[in-house]
């Protein structure tokens, strides 16, 4: 069996569907003679983010599998594995490597060195008969402990070595999973009974472990309201009552009273890192932590009591020891705490519902926010915003009520990184409406990939907004901008689509943002791409607090 079957039957064995490909790399024929479809998109970057979502949808149980070719597609691979680190998405990218006889000679890059920094393990495979075992390592780094990329490099002279197929073995890796230590899950109970004014920090480490179901479970039984990271949008549904919903870049005016009077803040799966995902902790809290890796520990501030755990394990540990602790008695008023959650979330809305609802042309982009979330069935919907604006904007807005209902990220910011990111989850999710909001900045850094979601029918929907301007950059560039146009940007996005094969409209008028959404959804189903442009208005204003 040659080396490059050899790795393809491995990866059909552990489950892959589609290998995400840029060429030209011979294990590429190999997966799809083994039944596995290439999906090849105009760039190798957004190969890695379709890779990347993809993997998010499924909750990191198939992980997408990147491949690309030596030299400068393992080059131009670099942003989207980057990016995958930072937000913590375990892909594996298994990119070619020049021949061993030639490795290391001048100007050979050195993919091992460079990608270290930007992934969980990077190694080479050097001979043939190792495939097996170094697939079973990285397999077992993608599903256990801290999510995150791992890569190895494939020698372009392995796909012609063979192997015995008797000597062939492998068998698909499971994920490792552990509780937190029973004693650190008693104290930080304890330290809960004790609080006055507890909240819930929950980041996307919820979402991996698929333990949406025990924090409402354990959010009802104490009456702890929770509020989320920006990655961490959707692991509780933001129209229950105990919701404070997003603290990131920007955030509910709920995520803002209730953080600044809380005095314990329990973090299940978040880093507690500041950052455009994630609101800082005002200072004085008492702060408990649960994560998998203890490297998120006493990072940017004094952590009183850690808890090393699956949040889904550490979640069910944390109601079975609560239950024991109140032994029958009442905790928290519950249903105060609903009210006052209730009385500022609609104080907040009412600040916020002239944009929200405003009828002016050029369309403001709260309108189109606001009216996306009345247009679809957000139970059966999956979101992602951009970078920027499209971010700020939609994040404390857009209403997420399922797991992955919301794609949200930060730790990272990529312009672009919307449109791979939605194609892989929608092929992660057929029978979900995935769409993602991009300004005119974003879709200049990945646009030609419509072409990608045309010629493979993969039909989300792509909004655009478009102010032919970088929002908020005059700001800071005041005689740029003045004198030169430094922020001006020129563009018909609805032509660009068109051309490209998709259904696309340029919309001018509040009145047509739910039609519209409505008719690209009806081509949608008959397996049409849809991108609708919206002019919209320079808007500034960001639900900051």
């Amino acid at each position: 069996m040659r080396g490059n079957m050899v790795l393809a039957n491995i990866l059909k064995m552990e489950g892959t569907e589609y290998l995400f490909c840029y060429p030209a790399n011979t294990l590429i024929e190999a997966a799809a003679i083994a039944g596995i479809k290439p999906i090849m998109s105009r760039t190798e970057r957004t190969t890695v983010n379709m890779a990347d979502g993809y993997t998010r949808v499924r909750n990191g149980h198939d992980s997408g599998v990147v491949v690309t070719q030596s030299g400068p597609g393992v080059e131009n691979t670099f942003p989207g594995v980057a990016h995958a680190y930072a937000e913590s998405t375990p892909i594996l990218v298994l990119p070619g490597g020049t021949s061993r006889d030639t490795s290391g000679r001048s100007p050979d890059f050195d993919a091992i060195s460079a990608y270290r920094g930007v992934t969980k393990w990077a190694s080479e495979v050097n001979q043939t008969r190792r495939m097996p075992e170094m697939m079973r390592r990285a397999y077992t780094l993608l599903r256990s402990g801290r999510l995150g990329p791992v890569m190895l490099q494939i020698p372009g002279d392995l796909d012609r070595e063979e192997i015995d197929e008797e000597s062939f073995q492998y068998s698909p890796v499971r994920p490792i999973r552990s509780m937190g230590d029973p004693k650190d899950v008693q104290d930080a109970v304890r330290m809960l009974m004790a609080s006055k004014d507890p909240i819930i920090y929950a980041g996307q480490g919820i979402l991996w472990a698929e333990a949406t179901s025990e924090l409402i479970a354990f959010a009802e039984l104490s009456g702890i309201p929770v509020v989320t990271t920006n990655t961490g949008k959707s692991a509780f549904p933001e129209d229950h009552p105990l919701s404070l919903g997003v603290a990131a870049n920007t955030m509910t005016k709920m995520a803002r009273h209730f953080l600044d009077k809380a005095d314990l803040v329990l973090g299940i799966g978040c880093s507690f890192t500041t950052n455009l995902a994630s609101a800082r902790v005002p200072d004085g809290k008492t702060l408990i932590q649960c994560t998998v890796d203890a490297i998120d520990l006493n990072k940017e501030q004094q952590i009183s009591q850690a808890i090393i755990g699956d949040a889904r394990l550490v979640l069910n540990q944390l109601i079975g020891e609560f239950k024991s602790q109140i032994n029958g008695r009442g905790f928290t008023d519950g249903d105060s705490v609903k009210d006052e959650i209730g009385k500022i979330k609609q104080e907040w809305l009412e600040e916020w519902m002239p944009l929200l609802t405003s009828d002016e042309e050029p369309i403001n982009p709260y309108r189109i926010i606001w009216d996306l979330m009345k247009a679809v069935d957000r139970s059966n919907t999956i979101v992602t915003h951009d970078s920027g604006h499209p971010r700020d904007q939609t994040i404390p807005f857009y209403e997420s009520v399922a797991p992955r209902g919301y794609l949200g990220w930060g730790n990272s910011s990529q312009l672009g990184y919307s449109l791979g990111l939605a194609m892989g989850a929608k092929l992660g999710a057929p029978e979900k409406l995935v769409v993602n909001i991009m300004g005119d900045a974003a879709i200049g850094m990945a646009g030609m990939d419509i072409e990608t979601a045309v010629r493979l029918e993969i039909p989300i929907l792509t909004i655009v907004l478009n102010n032919h301007v970088l929002s908020g950059y005059s700001l800071n560039y005041p005689v740029a901008a003045e004198k030169y146009g430094f922020t001006n940007l020129y563009g018909n996005y609805a032509d660009l689509a068109q051309t490209l094969g998709a259904y696309s409209e340029r919309v001018t008028s509040p009145s047509q943002i739910i039609p519209a959404i409505h008719r690209a959804i009806d081509n949608m189903n008959k397996g049409v791409p849809a991108l609708l442009e919206f002019m919209t208005k320079e808007e500034n204003r960001l639900s900051r607090y």
